[in-house]
């Protein structure tokens, strides 16, 4: 048992919880008479009961949950629906001038667009929070601490500084506290600092401050016992714990706006201007021409231009959009990743940069032996993690009988019974109890046939706890069937080869030489260049110093003499076998993967290599250099440098906030304490959901069901076939929409070149009626649309490089198509109105106006379907694969149905000003519509050859 005995240690006057001392600094006899207890009896149940009200429960303040009047409003804080809710305003008000009657139609449709789009978004949010808390483990933690001298157990919550931990093996720890004293006690703190390692654990003062991951005699909320025992006094609870720490720099992290939503916001500001320059010159323009002077002539004038004005925004873009996006969730959910926010699916697909967490993120977080070196030779271990499958190898063939099989299987089953872990299958999934090394031990021993029954002839008799003064542990064990004794032990290799006086070759003991034990030396050091962690093993048989009866006294160090080695195993935290394909994935896309971890900066190295993520021979940058860079010197190492270890939770946010300050979109991967503050500041978090903690999944926009990196990737796939469909989808209902808009307007100003003046006897004739339009956005803007929005991957999205923060949904050459396509199907429309009409630019026409608008009204119908074809590629013919989205086909087929029905069912005709179309009128109105589909082939074609010489030269 160790205790702090240091007498004399410097005092920090800038010191946490426990007053005017640093309880790391400081003698633990010092910690607890500044805390007021005695760390023999605790503290008495007043005193907790008194503290604990002055200092309130050990719990990390939560966030309090948005209600749902706040996340109702919510939906409607967007560009678009400020745009919608103003042609909403406008119609109605239109409406009213025209004498209220009837119902408002086009104010209906609107509303019922806005308030559908509310609702996806709310359902959509509780669903994933949902989702959220079924991946949570509810479970309340306790303690076992003394108070009034007896031993008791209380929830974790209820503790108070000045609190006597009693920490045992597979104990959470409750509370940070400073150790008074200790027997082998290993704690595993990788949630909180990413270390993948058990950190051992001892009561003595430190010689100087350090880091959270360098604090040996202090335990730490939040984290686990893995093996020993120790006492230690609560410093500090809640808010004031370093897990409380990094919940208060999460809460002071500014959550950024996704790509999306910026771009998004983008979009609907320009759609406003647009819509409203378009009102105005349309306006003016029909003031101008027809001479219009009287009040009713103006004010249907105004109506026109409002009635324009709406048809030109695409109502259909905000739910479509959260249709699309809630799909594209839907399918995530199926490849276990829970994405708690829409816009987020689509956040990946723009991401240019993956900083991931490595230790259980990018690795399996279960230490593994790999190797094993003894006298005969070297021995590999396939498989990963805790399922005992893997074939062992030597020299790259499987490992046969012989002197080298022999001295490993004595390495596996010493090391096994040198051991107090235990391995546990649970519905097919493995797990370890006790310490993660330990537990390496016995997965490997199953994986060489025939260990496994050497260890069951054993059984205890003592042990030699592990100490990190000693660097080892032993155990006694009597041989079953022999009835002998025999000392087991494995430690740091080069104090137990100290003890050793032999070394077994085969099935044989010689002499442990000077040239062997050199050789034995120089095989540890050939491990840990290769960042694995090195346990010697070795025993002693028929020691006259050791029990016969498992009832014996506890051992002590003194038998750890005359052993014989056997060998030294290399164990490491292997990388997932999915992490190095999904990594060359990503490379492949173009986005970079960071490896930022609180492990060692060589392991980091070694991982981060094996993975791909950085080449051989390039170190990690450490967290001590990181802390001494200013903001420009970051960012151009962030450019050179892969691989971040020993970070703390404030280095990760500097990474990330220098990536972005560089323009890049990052995705930020984690599951410790320690990644929440950079999950929240990246533009996406991605927190896993098997390993993640509470804080961490809380602040994450998305989560991993299966901890699988490469689920990160297909998400990255889908968020960029998301950004296809939108920009589909967007430049069809503005093909569409301008469409409308440039027949109206050149159909009023050109009305009496087209006869269509002179076949009414209205001072102001539009070639289009209101309630026709309406019906153009209802059929455009719904199924069509939507089945744009779920159109399948027409290329390979993972073959280009990330689009850039400046790339916008519309950009200049979207905006030229635009106009092209409505400029052609305005001609299309009217060309037809001309054909029917008498007079005009064609002659030979003798139908009414009725029959001349309703068929320039079915060709601009026509022509919209058609440019949903058009759309789904921006140079890409509109014949490849033409019946891949099945969708599409179906919703265009119910369009053309229903136009049919608004042309020849008598009472649609009433509704919707049509009149009936001769065979004659439906043939011209399909030849006419096609005019878009051979325009965008032609712009397509010139595209495409511009593209193919900008990129020869």
């Amino acid at each position: 048992m160790a205790s702090d005995d240091r007498t004399d240690q410097p005092t920090d006057p800038n010191a946490p919880a426990t007053g005017p001392i640093d309880p790391t600094l400081a003698r633990a006899a010092e910690v607890a008479d500044a805390l007021g207890v005695d760390p023999a009896a605790g503290l008495t149940t007043t005193d907790a009961a008194r503290r604990l009200e002055a200092d309130g429960p050990n719990e990390l303040r939560e966030s309090r949950g948005t209600p749902l009047w706040r996340r109702i409003l919510s939906q409607f804080q967007d560009p678009l629906i400020y745009l919608l809710l103003g042609a909403l305003v406008v119609a109605l008000f239109a409406w009213a001038l025209e004498g209220a009657e009837g119902l408002p139609i086009d104010v209906i449709v609107i509303g019922a667009i806005v308030i559908v789009n509310a609702i996806i978004g709310v359902v959509q949010e509780a669903r994933a929070d949902e989702a959220v808390a079924a991946l949570s483990r509810m479970t309340e933690a306790n303690s076992l601490v003394l108070r009034d001298g007896d031993r008791i157990t209380v929830p974790s919550r209820d503790l108070v500084r000045g609190d006597v931990l009693l920490l045992g093996e597979g104990d959470q720890v409750g509370a940070d506290a400073r150790l008074v004293e200790s027997s082998g006690l290993r704690v595993g703190e990788a949630s909180l600092t990413g270390e993948s390692q058990p950190v051992d654990k001892h009561p003595r003062a430190l010689a100087e401050p350090a880091e959270v991951g360098d604090r040996t005699n202090m335990v730490f909320k939040g984290t686990a016992v893995n093996r020993g025992t120790g006492r230690a006094v609560v410093t500090a609870t809640g808010m004031d714990t370093q897990m409380g720490s990094i919940a208060t720099l999460l809460d002071q992290t500014e959550e950024e706006q996704t790509p999306l939503q910026r771009e998004i916001g983008r979009v609907g500001r320009m759609l406003g201007i647009v819509v409203i320059a378009i009102a105005i010159v349309v306006v003016a323009t029909i003031i101008v021409v027809e001479g219009v002077t009287q009040p009713a002539d103006l004010v249907t004038v105004l109506l026109l231009g409002v009635s324009l004005a709406v048809a030109a925004v695409p109502e259909g873009l905000p739910a479509i959009m959260s249709v699309v996006l809630a799909l594209g969730v839907q399918r995530m959910a199926k490849r276990n990743a829970v994405v708690r926010q829409l816009s987020s699916v689509e956040t990946l697909g723009a991401a240019s940069a993956i900083c991931s967490d490595k230790t259980g993120t990018l690795t399996t977080n279960e230490m593994t032996v790999q190797r094993i070196l003894t006298a005969s030779g070297e021995v590999e271990l396939a498989g990963v993690g805790y399922a005992p499958v893997g074939d062992a190898t030597a020299g790259g063939v499987p490992l046969g009988d012989g002197p080298l099989r022999e001295e490993a299987q004595v390495v596996l089953a010493a090391g096994s019974l040198a051991n107090d872990a235990g391995l546990r299958e649970d519905g097919g999934r493995w797990s370890v109890q006790g310490d993660p090394t330990d537990g390496a031990f016995l997965v490997a021993a199953r994986k060489l046939e025939g260990t496994v029954e050497r260890v069951g002839r054993f059984e205890r008799l003592g042990s030699v706890p592990f100490d990190a003064d000693r660097m080892m542990m032993s155990t006694a064990n009597r041989h079953l069937d022999e009835g002998v004794s025999v000392l087991f032990s494995k430690g740091a290799p080069d104090v137990l080869l100290e003890r050793c006086t032999a070394i077994r070759v085969g099935d044989e003991v010689e002499p442990l030489t000077d040239e062997r034990r050199a050789r034995a030396l120089a095989d540890v050091h050939a491990l840990t260049r290769e960042a694995y962690r090195t346990l010697g093993v070795a025993y002693r048989e028929q020691p006259d110093d050791l029990p016969t009866e498992t009832d014996a006294p506890e051992l002590d160090d003194s038998v750890e003499h005359d052993l014989v080695y056997v060998g030294v195993v290399g164990i490491i935290d292997p990388a997932r076998p999915e992490a190095k394909p999904a990594i060359a994935e990503a490379h492949r896309a173009g986005i970079r993967v960071l490896m930022i971890t609180g492990d060692h900066p060589e392991t980091a190295a070694r991982i981060a290599t094996d993975l791909g993520i950085a080449p051989p021979g390039e170190e990690a940058v450490a967290g001590r250099e990181l802390g001494a860079l200013d903001d420009e010197t970051l960012r151009r190492t962030v450019h050179e440098h892969s691989v971040y270890a020993r970070v703390a939770p404030e280095h990760k946010l500097r990474i990330v906030d220098a990536l972005q300050a560089d323009g890049q979109v990052i995705a930020m991967t984690g599951d410790g304490v320690n990644d929440a503050p950079a999950l929240k500041s990246a533009d996406i978090g991605v927190a896993m959901g098997v390993t993640g903690t509470e804080v961490t999944k809380q602040a994450a926009k998305m989560i991993l069901g299966d901890d699988d990196f490469a689920t990160i990737v297909a998400a990255v796939r889908q968020g960029r076939v998301i950004f296809d469909n939108i920009k589909k989808f967007l430049r069809y209902l503005l093909f569409s929409n301008m469409g409308e808009v440039m027949t109206v307007f050149f159909g009023v100003v050109l009305a009496g070149a087209l006869g269509l003046a002179g076949a009414s006897d209205e001072a102001v004739v539009a070639p289009l009626l209101a309630t026709q339009i309406l019906w153009m956005n209802l059929i455009t803007d719904s199924a069509p649309a939507l089945a744009m929005g779920v159109d399948p991957e027409i290329d390979d999205v993972m073959a280009r490089k990330p689009r850039s923060v400046d790339d916008r949904a519309i950009d200049g050459r979207m905006w030229f198509g635009i106009f092209l396509t409505g400029a052609v199907m305005a001609v299309a429309a009217l060309g037809v109105m001309d054909l029917f009409l008498p007079g005009g630019l064609i002659p030979g026409g003798e139908d009414s106006v009725e029959v001349a608008r309703t068929a320039a009204f079915t060709t601009l119908v026509f022509a919209s379907m058609l440019t949903g074809f058009n759309a789904r590629s921006e140079t890409r013919s509109a014949f490849f694969r033409p019946f891949s989205n099945r969708w599409l086909l179906g919703a265009v087929a119910l369009s053309v149905v229903l136009q049919v029905a608004v042309v020849e069912v008598p009472f649609l005709q009433v509704a919707f000003g049509t009149a009936h179309l001769s065979a004659e009128h439906w043939i011209a109105c399909i030849a006419a519509a096609t005019l878009v589909l051979w325009a965008s082939e032609l712009q397509k074609l010139v595209l495409r050859a511009r593209d193919r010489a900008r990129f020869a030269g």
